[in-house]
């Protein structure tokens, strides 16, 4: 099949013509094909300078006016280059006008009847001005016209059209509109006309001001809250937000007479108030609202007085706040050992007299509303000295010589107790410490004999028992299993005593390592 090869052309577009409006953004754009690479040039056909930015690409070339500016009517032409020998150009018309906005409306001063009025009519950054027309209308009756053929401005201006009249009682309420015409046949641009209107008031108020709150002046934590300060003033009012408690930060948050609360927190609760004033009455009047943010219960917490840990038979007090709207309902639960909860306070504060080892445990405290619930939790410690000691000795107090004695104890203490042998010998004694809770005495002798004190004690106290040892006399046959290992064994916990567990083994059978406390005795005599 042959190749088919394009023929160089080129186009820009917009085609021929363009109208843009000053301030905004026009991009012209010049497009080729049938050329590898083509070389691009934009001027003025009178060569001005462009006053816009050249971006070159592969195949196109774009001029922008970022913004339009009155220097930028002209006609652009773009040339293009193909090789060494082709080139083609072709060029744009831009024209431009300048009719951004609606024209403003002043009226001064405030109408009393019988008394000349000034209304001025401000048509803001209009070009060409020379075609610009103006019409005042008070209703449909026209008050005066103006226009500005001869106007030589050569760029933007804001035109102002001025015309007193006096006012009737009647004209009070009645409506003055400004109308303002750019009737340029040449140029397509809409709107070519700008209308504005603004009522004959009599200065009067502020009056009538309430707040009104959206969603409501109850609305849940992290939602939006609008209030807006509404009032009947003429001239407008300035408005000034205040909040009690004070709080500066609303300040960011207000535009004119609109408060604006993007996440309502629970510290945005308070009163607001909303102050206008008019400059011009010399008058102030103030409205009020209450916010009251709703939520579930947070930033709940436990004081305990005097402490978490305390003696049998003082007196704990265990308080507990929470924060939100409405405000929590608190009641106190006690986990029981099963895991289970067991309400018992429905108040803030909960006292316990007269402690007793019964009332340790976990106390949980639930604070409530409509919008939810949160927990606390506290472990409350009873602190009982050693009590309820039982003492057993084995065989028993009386042994004879090359026997071995085993005492064992059991308690009740919280914290657990530390426990201490002490031999008194002589004119001193010989405190023997324990070894995991136990005492061993082997192959008594005569020297053994005396009073052993046992002192049981923790944090909270103490206890100590008097034990009276007395050695007579040799064992007759000494093969016989007897007990090897003289045991002083006092194991503390809450709740459950736990009994020493008596070793026995043959004599024959020492196990080697073990601590004698009668060799330790005798090493100190």
């Amino acid at each position: 099949l042959p190749i088919v090869v394009k023929a160089f052309e080129m186009d820009i577009t917009p085609a021929n013509r363009i109208v843009a409006q000053i301030g905004e953004t026009l991009i012209l754009t010049c497009n080729t094909t049938g050329c590898a690479s083509p070389r691009f040039s934009w001027r003025t056909q009178m060569d001005n300078p462009l006053e816009a930015t050249v971006s070159n690409h592969r195949t196109y070339s774009t001029l922008t006016m970022n913004p339009v500016r009155v220097v930028n009517s002209h006609d652009y032409l773009c040339t293009v280059f193909c090789g060494e020998k082709e080139k083609k150009e072709k060029s744009i018309k831009v024209e431009l006008y300048s009719f951004p906005s609606d024209p403003i409306i002043e009226i001064s001063p405030s109408l009393v009847a019988g008394e000349p009025v000034t209304v001025i009519c401000k048509i803001p950054d209009v070009y060409p001005s020379d075609h610009l027309e103006v019409l005042l209308k008070k209703e449909e009756h026209v008050l005066h016209e103006e226009n500005f053929y001869e106007d030589d401005s050569t760029n933007t201006e804001t035109k102002t059209v001025t015309f007193s009249f006096n006012p009737t009682a009647e004209d009070i309420g009645k409506e003055i509109t400004c109308v303002a015409s750019l009737p340029i046949a040449t140029i397509d641009f809409e709107p070519k006309e700008r209308v504005t209107s603004q009522k004959l008031y009599a200065n009067f108020g502020p009056q009538n001001t309430v707040i009104t709150a959206s969603p409501g002046n109850l609305p849940m934590e992290g939602d939006p809250l609008k209030l807006t300060c509404v009032t009947e003033s003429n001239p407008p009012p300035q408005t000034v937000w205040r909040k009690h408690p004070s709080d500066e930060s609303i300040q960011h948050l207000i535009e004119n007479n609109v408060l604006s609360i993007p996440r309502a927190r629970f510290t945005d609760s308070g009163l607001y108030i909303c102050e206008v004033i008019n400059l011009v009455t010399n008058k102030t009047e103030k409205a009020t609202v209450d916010i009251a943010i709703q939520d579930g219960p947070k930033n709940t917490m436990i004081s305990v007085t005097p402490a978490t840990a305390v003696k049998e038979g003082e007196t704990v007090t265990m308080k507990c706040t929470s924060s939100g709207n409405p405000a929590p309902v608190i009641s106190w639960k006690k986990k029981a050992a099963t895991g289970e909860s067991e309400k018992i306070f429905k108040d803030p504060t909960l006292t316990i007299q007269n402690v007793k080892s019964q009332d340790l445990g976990l106390y949980e405290c639930e604070a409530y509303n409509q919008f939810g619930k949160e927990e606390k939790t506290v472990k409350l410690l009873v602190q009982v000295p050693p009590q309820n000691i039982t003492v057993l000795v084995y065989p028993s107090e009386n042994v004879k010589e090359g026997e071995n004695v085993t005492i064992t104890c059991s308690t009740y203490s919280n914290p657990p107790s530390q426990m201490v042998l002490k031999k008194v010998h002589q004119e001193k004694e010989i405190i023997l410490p324990s070894v995991n809770g136990t005492f061993i005495l082997y192959n008594v002798t005569k020297n053994d004999t005396g009073r052993y004190l046992l002192d049981v004690f923790n944090e909270v106290g103490n206890n100590i028992k008097v034990i009276e040892i007395a050695v007579v006399g040799r064992l007759e046959k000494t093969d016989q299993m007897i007990p090897l290992i003289i045991a002083f064994s006092c194991v503390t916990a809450i709740a459950v005593p736990v009994v020493a567990i008596l070793i026995y083994v043959s004599r024959k059978a020492k196990i080697n390592g073990s601590y004698s406390l009668v060799k330790a005795l005798r090493l100190k005599v």
